[in-house]
């Protein structure tokens, strides 16, 4: 060998997953742009970035459900070609969805099934989910049909689906947004377990904490392009929000609550769940004055469908007296009339219930709204696309106008415009659950302002989140729901995060802990 050469550098193991120049072309946006990035074997890899930078099509494309216009992908230093998720699950990568990907009409069970051996009878594929529900703590009915599952059920579902895959690259996207803080420490226990067998992992989360306490590496995205790549654990939550949004989030202000007289009020509600896999209401009573913020923490699947439903008006069965709107008894109204009192509502549920899907942002307005209705039922389709475009700047929504159809949009961007539209409507009583659910820093700082601006004026606000961070940073009080049961109230300054994690699991009548009624 020639002295002047370098002495050849060790054989090192080709990355368990390399992308190199990926781009994505739509006719209205760029998703992705030239992107790279290597994952190594054992890798927890970390996908930053804020609404539509272009992660959930990268992962896709990954996955197989999207074709990349431009770039190639390597396995283990193997170029392949991914057509389909079914040749991605045989290259062993699995993929957990943000917006879910089961059949309504099958069993828990039965959607499992579809993703693995068909040799396999589904009474193995039962008790397997069995298993893996116990041990990685995400409680769900094999039996059950997917429609009767919440949000945050159907979740738990697809994490199970792919951890029963044996992967060897995961793909996680917002896991742990319905969990408890106890809940998210053993599932991030198993997490670094698959990572030690091999397993590699790509995480996308907007909980900046998380990135940082799981993810050995992290690539930023912005506007579809990569604009860093770090080890997270070497940085702050401020450097993380600067990589990925351009600046920090702005920092909620202190504020003095001024509550005022009962806008809502809910005295001894119990009913029984018209959904024979839901949760009987027990005796729930609770107060939400003009000017304050109230909390409900817990696990999706505890009662909150059922609450949400007696509440907006979608269940009339509450005797009249159960529910009260200023003053009035309102449990037999249903949600026209609940409107007319001052009533607005964020459900959890972004597409089909918060918005239909096909149709524009514009006529989406009309769900809520009807000011843009002249004589006669008219549409003034002139005032209607001001108003959505007066959202669409407002809250930041990335969309094509307002003849954007709702299932164009990213899931934040969605959301902001949903509660945008709730907002902007000027409620006296706003009922919002999962407000900043797969919201980035950014736009879930300026949501969570926009509901203490309108709590600020006057209006009563009711919050359901599994964000415990979120409700400690808005709430004035906070309940917990557990098994269809509502705790006491706490203040905010009394409560802690342990205390909440705990009264999650329904554990709030053993005592200790200062509660005010």
């Amino acid at each position: 060998m020639n002295p002047s050469e370098p002495a050849s550098a060790p054989h090192l193991p080709a990355p368990r997953l390399r992308l190199e120049g990926i781009s994505k072309r739509y006719p209205a946006v760029i998703a992705n742009n030239g992107v790279s990035l290597s994952v190594g074997a054992g890798s927890v890899h970390a996908i930053l970035g804020e609404n539509g930078a272009g992660k959930s099509t990268l992962m896709k494309i990954i996955y197989g459900a999207v074709k990349p216009d431009e770039g190639r992908i390597h396995i283990d230093g193997k170029p392949v070609q991914i057509r389909n998720p079914q040749e991605a699950r045989q290259l062993g990568i699995a993929m957990v969805f943000q917006h879910f990907s089961l059949f309504d009409t099958l069993s828990v069970a039965e959607n499992v099934w579809l993703g693995l051996d068909k040799s396999l009878p589904l009474s193995e594929v039962v008790e397997r989910i069995q298993t893996t529900a116990s041990d990685y703590g995400l409680e769900v009915d094999p039996h059950r049909p997917v429609h009767t599952l919440s949000v945050g059920e159907m979740q738990r579902v697809e994490i199970i689906r792919a951890l029963l895959t044996h992967p060897r690259v995961l793909i996680l996207d917002e896991p742990t947004s319905v969990l408890t803080p106890q809940a998210v420490e053993k599932l991030f226990v198993v997490l670094r377990r698959l990572a030690s067998e091999g397993c590699s992992i790509l995480y996308i989360s907007h909980k900046l904490h998380e990135i940082r306490s799981l993810c050995t590496a992290c690539t930023v995205l912005r506007a579809g392009e990569v604009t860093g790549v770090c080890n997270p654990g070497e940085e702050s939550n401020a450097s993380l929000s600067r990589m990925m949004i351009g600046a920090e989030p702005p920092q909620l202000g202190a504020r003095k609550t001024r509550a005022g007289q009962s806008v809502l009020k809910v005295e001894g509600l119990g009913l029984r769940s018209s959904d024979p896999f839901g949760v009987d209401l027990q005796s729930m009573s609770f107060e939400v004055r003009a000017g304050e913020v109230v909390g409900i923490a817990g696990v999706s699947g505890n009662g909150q469908k059922e609450l949400l439903y007696a509440l907006s008006g979608e269940d009339t069965r509450a005797a009249p007296s159960m529910i009260q709107m200023q003053g009035q008894n309102v449990g037999r109204m249903g949600p026209a009339r609940r409107r007319a009192l001052g009533l607005h509502f964020v459900p959890e549920e972004r597409l089909g219930r918060g918005a239909v899907p096909s149709m524009g942002l514009a006529h989406n307005l009309l769900l809520t709204r009807k000011t843009a209705l002249g004589p006669w039922g008219w549409i003034r389709m002139g005032r209607l696309q001001e108003q959505a475009q007066g959202i669409i700047e407002r809250f930041n929504v990335k969309a094509g106008g307002p003849h954007a159809p709702a299932q164009s949009l990213s899931g934040g961007n969605l959301q902001k415009f949903i509660v945008g539209r709730e907002i902007d409507a000027r409620p006296s009583l706003l009922i919002i659950s999962q407000p900043t659910w797969g919201v980035d820093v950014g736009a879930a700082a300026q949501i969570r302002d926009a509901i203490l601006q309108l709590s600020d004026e006057g209006c009563a606000v009711l919050v359901l989140s599994e964000e415990l961070d979120e409700l400690f940073e808005i709430s004035d009080r906070l309940h917990v729901v557990a098994k269809g049961r509502l705790s006491p109230s706490v203040a905010r300054e009394q409560a802690s995060v342990q205390q909440i994690g705990e009264w999650m699991s329904g554990l709030w009548d053993t005592g200790g802990t200062h509660v005010q009624a």
